[in-house]
Parts: C-alpha cells; structure tokens; sequence
C-alpha cells in the first residue's frame, strides 16, 4: 500500500510521515503494526473529540439511514443542518445569527470575502503577514507569506498587508476597504496572540471606515480556546466569523456567519451569489451538531483552559524558550527548526504524533482533542521531555 500511496496518490511535502493507518479510537492512532500513536494534534485541530468519538458517530450512521445528499444547499429544509445552524447561533452575539455551511474552511473564507464585498460595494482588502485562510486562490491571496503564493500568481488582486498586533498599520484600512480578515489567534505564523486591546483596535478602525471585519476562526473556534470561539476572550464581535476544521468532528466542513441582513445579499442582485452543492451535507452537519453538544454536555470549553494549566506546568524545560497560545492551541517555541524537526521525528518514533506549524519553523504543535486525558497528556509530555533531554 505504501507503494501505491507514492505512486497514484498526489503528494503535498516530498518527506510525507507515511504511516499506514490501520484504526483509530479516542486519543490513539494505529499503524498496521499495531503500534498505538498517542495523538497530540487531532488531524490538526480538527478532531475535536478525539477520533471516533461514540456520539459523533452514532449521529452520522442514524444520518445514513435516514437520507444522504438530497439537493444543492439551500433548497430542502434538512433537520441537520437546521439544528446545527440554530445551535451556532444560539451561543452567538445576535449580530452573528445566520449561518452558511460549506465544504471546508477555505470555502468558508471564500464565501466571507465575497459577502463582505457584496455588503460594502468595494472591493479591496486587508490581511495579515504570515496569516493563513486556506490554499483556494481567493483565500491564498488573503494570506500574507509570499514564499507560498508567488508561484500561484496572479491571484486576486487590492489586498493590502499589515503586521499582526502593530496598531500604526491600521492606518493602510481605508475608505476603499471592503473587508479586513484576520486570524483571531495566528495559527501558521506560530500561535501568535492578539495583545493590548488590538482586535478592539481593529473593530474601532473598521468601523470608522465602513469596512466589514472577518476573524478566521478556523483553527482557534469550537472551544479550543475555552470560548466557542476565540474571539469571545477578546471583548469584541466581529460582522463575519469564518469556522471549519474541529466543527465536524473529524468530518469535512466549514461555515461563514454574519447577521441575518448582510446574509441576505447572496439572494439577490444576482439570485444564486452564493451556491454550493454538497455543503452542509446532511452526514457531515449531523456530525457537527453532536461534536457542538459534546462540547457543551462535557463542559469541554472550561476544560480546555484547565488542560493548558497541565500542560505548561509539565512541560518546564531549558530547551523550551516560550509556549504561545491558549487553551488547547499551543506551540513549543525552541531555539531552531532543524532542532524542532528532531524532536517532532524522534517523538513520532516513541508513539506520540506532533506536527510542525506552516511558517514558523521553530514551533512544535500542541492542538489535542479536546477530550483528552490528564493521563494521556503527563504521558505525552514525558516523551517530550525525554526527546528533549536526549537529542
């Protein structure tokens, strides 16, 4: 099987982890060799229960037997979806009370930058270095590391970028702005975290220009920060949130919300401004809404914020310079990437999956299933240490 993954399965790195997966249950990965991978980042952030989680999957076969697919997204009052759209909008500000569901998170981007350009009549856009809204084009050119979009081009053009956390680049959101999109907490760039009031800042700004502001919500939403979403620590509210990866559960899906009024700009002027066919599929959006109740059944949010106590009291360490993050989204900051590649390789080797970040090579990824043990993170935390300690 190894063989034919190389040879008809298009790759994205040329060194992919190639292990041959065999099954998964709660915090554990594993090989066809039987041996069990204790999993420190839930198919990044996107296993918010840990991988088959009961509910969740109890959910999509009632679903399955029920009905699949029935018609483009939009038409047909489905229960799944319906529900799922209530339960986001009930733990929302009333400013964030329509959803619309899509395949992924970077359609979700789409879509949002579409509206936002739809509500305002403009058409530029602001957006942050070294943030990260997905790999479509419109959504690669909202995002500011040039090394990954330069072979792309020409992508969309009008997008202006500033530095996350510097209020002087503000100033460059104007009256020509149709929307800024920003990461709420700065994933690829390494966990980077809004400081001194500036997502406020930002809220003021658009504001006072008539821009619409959309917080990527991707990584950091569905209580991995010990809110719904990140924003919520935060003291404001954005007129877009953009949310995919652990919103399913470990299923595919990603939905953009706004208020009802702007929303109803994809109806008309032209009809149809907005259409997907398989978002909000009724087997994914099932998923989605028993992860939701999970989250709220199993108080999951204030556990997050309690794991991130455990964890930065375990992880102590000379050769640990910082952890950045919230909850559980964290990063190991050590001195070099060469160094972070070492432990991540060796870790993996000793039965525990950590992962890199996009554009901070000198970060290891911390991103659990929210579920996880006390347990299982002193065990996963041992093995760093030791890996620390040895190479």
């Amino acid at each position: 099987m190894k063989e034919d993954f190389f040879n008809h399965q298009a790759q994205t790195s040329p060194h992919p982890l190639a292990i041959e997966i065999s099954h998964a249950k709660g915090s554990y990965i594993y090989d066809l060799n039987k041996k069990a991978y204790l999993d420190f980042v839930a198919g990044v952030s996107a296993n918010t229960l840990g991988h088959n989680h009961p509910e969740v999957t109890k959910a999509i076969k009632n679903q399955l037997d029920a009905y699949t697919h029935v018609m483009v997204y939009g038409e047909f009052i489905q229960k799944p979806q319906v529900e799922l759209c209530k339960l986001l909008a009930k733990n929302l500000p009333n400013t964030l009370q329509s959803v619309y569901l899509t395949n992924s998170g970077t359609e979700a981007t789409e879509g949002a930058l579409k509206l936002a350009k739809r509500v305002t009549g403009r058409s530029g856009l602001v957006s942050c270095k070294n943030g990260y809204h997905g790999n479509t084009q419109g959504s690669m050119s909202v995002c500011g590391a040039e090394e990954q979009n330069r072979a792309f081009r020409p992508l969309v053009p009008g997008v202006k970028f500033i530095e996350f956390n510097k209020v002087e680049d503000l100033q460059k959101i104007t009256t020509a702005t149709a929307a800024v999109i920003l990461e709420t907490i700065q994933g690829g760039a390494g966990f980077i975290v809004p400081k001194n009031d500036y997502l406020a800042k930002v809220r003021k700004r658009c504001d006072q220009v008539g821009a619409l502001l959309i917080l990527d919500e991707i990584q950091s939403g569905i209580g991995r920060t010990g809110k719904l979403f990140g924003f919520e620590n935060y003291h404001m509210v954005p007129d877009i949130v953009v949310t995919g990866k652990g919103l399913g559960g470990g299923m595919p899906i990603g939905a953009f919300i706004s208020s009802k009024e702007n929303m109803a700009c994809l109806q008309n002027n032209p009809k149809l401004g907005h259409i997907t066919t398989f978002g909000g599929h009724p087997v994914i959006a099932a998923a989605a809404l028993a992860t939701l109740q999970q989250l709220y059944k199993n108080n999951l949010l204030e556990e997050s914020l309690r794991k991130e106590q455990l964890f930065r009291s375990l992880l102590v360490h000379p050769k640990i310079k910082e952890i950045r993050g919230i909850g559980l989204m964290l990063a190991i900051i050590v001195d070099n990437p060469e160094f972070a590649s070492k432990v991540i390789l060796d870790c993996l080797d000793k039965g525990l999956i950590l992962f890199w970040l996009l554009f901070e090579g000198s970060a290891i990824r911390l991103t659990p299933p929210l579920t996880i043990s006390d347990e299982e993170i002193k065990k996963g935390c041992l093995i760093i240490l030791n890996s620390l300690e040895k190479i």
